[in-house]
């Protein structure tokens, strides 16, 4: 089955309102991404989505809810959390590691998730609260996950991990580093090349022995 059709299959299986909800987003991600954030109006996202106000309060809340489910379908649909997914099960540890290296900067590099995260540190900054919540939808459950495979990892002796929690973070830090915040900037537009981030993992694969 195509991609196409596999689609369409998906939509099939969603409710009325689930379609709805869909349409809703669809709308609100291309105006914020058009005409940004702060200058779009739920009135012009309504417009284009066909639906109507209320519906739009009653599942989102407001915009700040919109732009919030907005960035946690763009998490999921881009595989963030893809540690445990079927192609996995036949590589090693160090493969599996740099697989999701790879999968992290193919994500965060592209020009729309670069303007989507533009707008959520926007709204961050001006919001604490909307601030938290972004980092407990976005971030906490991609470093859980890791957590729990590094965890894993030194409990079946794949691994020498003490600290889970800090390997994670420290992960993260290797393989983002400060790519992200000079692209944001608009000051790097490239990331690290598969080779850059091979070299930047070896010191971290040596030092918990990952196998």
């Amino acid at each position: 089955m195509g991609k196409s059709e596999s689609a369409v299959c998906q939509m099939d299986r969603l409710s009325p309102r689930e379609r709805r909800q869909g349409a809703i987003l669809d709308a609100a991600e291309a105006l914020f991404l058009e005409q940004g954030y702060e200058r779009t109006s739920l009135a012009e996202i309504v417009k284009l989505s066909g639906g109507s106000l209320a519906t739009l309060y009653e599942l989102f809340g407001n915009k700040q809810g919109l732009l919030r489910a907005i960035a946690t379908r763009w998490s999921d649909d881009a595989m963030l959390r893809s540690l445990d997914d079927d192609a996995t099960k036949t590589l090693s540890s160090v493969e599996i590691l740099k697989r999701y290296a790879y999968r992290q900067k193919e994500l965060m590099e592209s020009p729309h998730s670069v303007a989507l995260m533009r707008m959520l540190i926007s709204e961050s900054l001006r919001d604490h609260e909307f601030a938290m919540q972004i980092y407990l939808d976005l971030h906490v459950p991609a470093l859980e996950e890791l957590i729990d495979l590094f965890a894993e990892w030194a409990a079946t002796g794949r691994a020498e991990i003490d600290d889970p929690d800090a390997a994670a973070r420290l992960f993260f830090d290797i393989v983002v580093g400060n790519s992200m915040i000079n692209t944001l900037m608009g000051i790097e537009v490239e990331w690290l090349e598969p080779e850059q981030i091979n070299w930047r993992l070896q010191p971290f694969l040596s030092h918990f022995k990952i196998r």
